[in-house]
């Protein structure tokens, strides 16, 4: 059966995988049959009306599903459409109280037009009580124009008609709110690198986020990610090799705690610890059902992990007979990090913890100029199920969102790049995505672009 959905305009590259993967939480096959990244309509088939409220209850980029009525590029074609389709179903709706409403993208239309619209479907002979609000059944029109953007990137021609008509009766909303109560804004414990919650939110969806799932966030920082992720229902835990990003500095304050106390999902925040994710206590077996995190990307400052600078082995310090590590205050060396050898370890710490099938969903860096595109890290283990991009000004970054295959199963898109040996002992010679935002000017460019994507 055919359904249509509309979208948020917004994170268009986005939509597709996150409708699909909320599919795959319902258990549900869904095919999309029509869908264009400048338009907000989709037409998908679907087995069911229950299937659509469960694909459409799960969506953060969807804003509503309705059973699809009818399709043209003109009324005739529409009305044409909606007796074939429908004609056999009119006497189920002829006494239920129901509602029309026009909607349009790109569009617009005057009072009186509206109403000589609605009045063109009296042919289904609807007798029911018309109820603005609360109607026990609601029908739409939609009218598709050509927008804006379109015509600047793809040259399409404007011309004042609808370019696609539809007739639908709407089915079920989305979870879209949970933007709104998550908002940064409203949450008690952010830093400036928090991630804004409508991204945690789809990023926790495509890792299939769910009731008696674990998930980890081994960069987890303030958290946004597993808060998103036990919004879902998800049993969550995180690492950060700075334990203050997630304890907080404040006194008698609770860091992380206090925002899962705030929405009331404390039963299922498990704990976090400092770690890095290539001196991790976690045990070497697959435990883990999602994967949800944004690295470091090593631009502000450079990347840092545990370790000597010159590979020298650990002294062992003694202060008034107790070692040193054991002493309030102790700050662990640290040694410079390859941004690639990060993106590597992560692949590999996902092949071992992840239980078959598991998903990690990571974000990664890279930059709008074509003669720098920097490469998705690929494992053979790992197979790639979607790849969105969210631009800025001079860079971008990528949501990239593995499976862990079974064993005996090797991924069919490409095998792991070999991983490289570090060369050098300083930020800028591991990490050339640092080395390309660095240069002089770009210093705080990376930052400024995300504040005001955000």
């Amino acid at each position: 059966m055919d359904y249509l959905v509309r979208f948020a305009q917004l994170h268009e590259t986005f939509r597709r995988p996150e409708l699909q993967a909320c599919a795959t939480l319902a258990g549900v096959d869904i095919e999309i049959t029509a869908y264009n990244e400048y338009s907000p309509y989709c037409v998908v088939r679907l087995p069911n009306e229950a299937a659509a409220r469960a694909v459409a209850k799960r969506s953060i980029l969807v804003k509503d599903i309705f059973e699809l009525w009818g399709e043209g590029t003109n009324y005739e074609e529409l009305h044409a459409d909606v007796r074939r389709r429908t004609q056999d179903r009119w006497n189920d709706y002829i006494a239920v109280p129901f509602k029309f409403t026009i909607d349009y993208f790109a569009g617009t239309r005057s009072a009186v037009q509206k109403g000589e619209i609605i009045r063109s479907f009296s042919y289904m002979g609807f007798k029911g009580q018309i109820r603005l609000t609360n109607p026990d059944e609601e029908f739409f029109v939609m009218e598709e124009y050509v927008d804006d953007v379109e015509v600047s990137v793809l040259g399409t021609k404007r011309t004042g008609d609808p370019r696609k008509i539809y007739l639908s009766r709407k089915i079920a909303d989305s979870c879209r709110e949970a933007v709104l109560k998550y908002d940064l804004k409203k949450r008690r414990y952010i830093s400036t690198t928090s991630m804004d919650a409508e991204l945690s939110l789809i990023t926790a969806n495509m890792a299939l986020a769910a009731p008696g799932k674990l998930f980890f966030d081994p960069f987890v920082g303030t958290g946004s990610f597993i808060v998103a992720a036990s919004h879902f229902g998800a049993l969550t835990l995180g690492a950060d090799i700075d334990g203050r990003s997630f304890r907080g500095k404040e006194s008698g304050k609770l860091g992380i705690y206090e925002n899962f106390d705030q929405y009331g999902i404390k039963s299922k925040f498990l704990d976090t610890f400092t770690s890095d994710l290539t001196n991790t206590p976690l045990r070497r077996t697959a435990v883990l059902d999602g994967i949800v995190c944004d690295p470091p990307y090593g631009v502000r400052e450079g990347l840092r992990v545990l370790g000597n600078r010159r590979g020298k082995p650990a002294v062992n310090v003694i202060i008034d007979g107790v070692p040193a590590y054991l002493r309030p205050g102790f700050v662990p060396p640290k040694k410079p990090y390859g941004f690639e050898a990060l993106q590597n370890d992560v692949l590999n710490f996902a092949v071992r913890s992840l239980v078959p099938n598991g998903r990690l969903s990571m974000w990664m860096p890279t930059t709008n100029d074509e003669k720098t595109e920097f490469p998705v890290p690929m494992h053979e283990n790992l197979e790639i199920i979607s790849i969105s991009v969210q631009s800025f000004n001079t860079w971008a970054r990528r949501l990239i969102t593995y499976r862990r295959l079974p064993e005996g199963e090797l991924s069919d898109i490409s095998l792991a790049r070999k991983k490289m040996d570090d060369q050098g002992t300083s930020a800028d010679a591991l990490n050339a995505f640092r080395r390309v935002h660095m240069l002089p000017g770009h210093g705080t460019r990376v930052e400024k672009d995300q504040k005001t994507a955000e």
